[in-house]
C-alpha cells in the first residue's frame, strides 16, 4: 500500500509539474504559416526550401513536426484563419496586423513575432498628366490590394493627409479599386483598362517601371521613412501553448535572414525557381534583391507611425504607448520603431 501511495504521489506531482510548465506539455505536431505573393516573402521561401523550421524543431526536441505553407491572397483572409485556429503565423502588412491587434484581447491577443523586411511600396502611373497626388482626377482609378485597409491604402491616406491636411486623408479613396498585385499590373500595363495607376509591391512595382510609359508618383519611404512591408504575428495562446515550436520558428527565421544577407542573388534564385521565371524576369529579380532599398530583417520598423495615424483617423480603437507593446518579447528586444 505504501508503494502505491508513493507512486500516486509521484504521478500527481509529475502531472502538476507538467501543467505548471507549458514547455513540458504536448505541443502542436503541425505548424501552419501563411504568406502572400511576391519576393517580399523571400525569408519564408528560404525557410521552406532549406527545411529550417524542421531543423530547429528537431534541435529543440520536437520530432516529426509537419510544416504547412499556406498561400493566401490577402491579409483579411489571414486574420480570419488565425482567429479561427486554422493558422499559426500570419505575415501581412502593418495595418492589417494593427486592425487585428486592436480587436483582440486576452489569450487571443495578437502581437508581432518578428519583422520580415524593410521594403518601400511604389505608386506608379501610366497617365502622362500625373506628376503628383494633386494631378489625380475622378477619371483615374488606382489599383491596390484592398481599399482603405491594405498597407498601400493607408500610405495613400497618409500621403493625402500630408498634401491636403489631416481632415482630407480620404480624398483619393473614391478612386481606389481592390485588385491582387498581378491583376493590377496587367491592368496598368495593358493600357486598355480604367486603371491608370497601381499602388503595389515588389517585384510588380519594379516590373512596371521597366516600361518607359510608367512613372513613379509616390515612394512610401518618402511619406513615412523606413518601415516593414510585412510583419509576422500570432496569438498569445499559440505562443504559450507551443514555446519550443515558437522558438524554432524564430531561430529558423533568423537563419533565413543570415542566408539571404550573405548572398542575396543566390537567395533570389530560390524565388526565381519557385516562380518559374525566365529571361528578363530573372535579370529583374537579380536587380531587385541587391537594390539598397530592399532589406530583409526581422526587426520591427514603422509600427508606431502606422498606429498613430490609424488611431487618429479612428481605424483602431486604442493606441499603443510604445511600439514594444505591439510585440512579443523576442521582437521587442530589437532596436525597432
Amino acid at each position: 500500500m505504501r508503494f502505491i501511495k508513493n507512486l500516486l504521489t509521484i504521478l500527481v506531482s509529475a502531472i502538476f509539474f507538467i501543467s505548471s510548465n507549458p514547455s513540458m506539455a504536448a505541443e502542436a505536431t503541425e505548424l501552419r504559416l501563411a504568406q502572400q505573393f511576391g519576393i517580399a516573402y523571400l525569408p519564408f521561401l528560404v525557410m521552406q526550401k532549406q527545411s529550417l523550421i524542421e531543423k530547429y524543431a528537431q534541435k529543440n526536441g520536437l520530432d516529426n513536426v509537419k510544416i504547412s505553407w499556406i498561400q493566401l491572397g490577402g491579409g483579411a483572409s489571414m486574420n480570419d484563419a488565425l482567429l479561427s485556429n486554422n493558422l499559426d503565423f500570419a505575415a501581412a502588412g502593418i495595418p492589417v496586423f494593427l486592425s487585428l491587434w486592436s480587436k483582440t484581447k486576452g489569450e487571443s491577443k495578437v502581437r508581432v513575432a518578428a519583422g520580415l523586411n524593410n521594403i518601400p511600396v511604389f505608386l506608379n502611373t501610366a497617365n502622362p498628366n500625373i506628376r503628383s497626388l494633386k494631378d489625380f482626377t475622378n477619371k483615374d482609378k488606382i489599383a491596390l490590394p484592398a481599399v482603405k485597409v491594405s498597407l498601400q491604402a493607408i500610405v495613400l491616406q497618409m500621403a493625402a493627409a500630408k498634401e491636403w491636411g489631416n481632415e482630407n486623408y480620404s480624398k483619393l479613396d473614391n478612386i481606389t479599386v481592390s485588385m491582387k498585385h498581378p491583376d493590377g499590373m496587367i491592368a496598368l500595363l495593358s493600357g486598355k483598362s480604367e486603371i491608370t495607376a497601381h499602388f503595389t509591391a515588389p517585384p510588380y512595382m519594379f516590373q512596371e517601371l521597366e516600361n518607359p510609359k510608367i512613372k513613379l508618383v509616390i515612394n512610401s519611404a518618402d511619406v513615412l521613412g523606413q518601415h516593414n512591408f510585412n510583419v509576422v504575428y500570432t496569438t498569445n495562446k499559440f505562443r504559450e501553448a507551443n514555446p519550443r515550436l515558437y522558438k524554432s520558428f524564430i531561430e529558423a527565421l533568423d537563419e533565413s535572414m543570415k542566408i539571404i544577407n550573405s548572398d542575396k542573388k543566390a537567395a533570389g534564385r530560390i524565388y526565381i525557381d519557385l516562380a518559374s521565371l525566365k529571361g528578363d524576369q530573372v535579370d529583374l529579380i537579380d536587380k531587385i534583391v541587391v537594390d539598397p532599398r530592399i532589406e530583409f530583417t526581422s526587426t520591427p520598423n514603422g509600427l508606431m507611425k502606422f498606429a498613430n495615424f490609424m488611431h487618429q483617423i479612428g481605424r483602431i480603437d486604442s493606441k499603443p504607448a510604445t511600439w514594444q507593446e505591439l510585440c512579443f518579447p523576442e521582437a521587442a528586444m530589437k532596436s525597432g520603431s
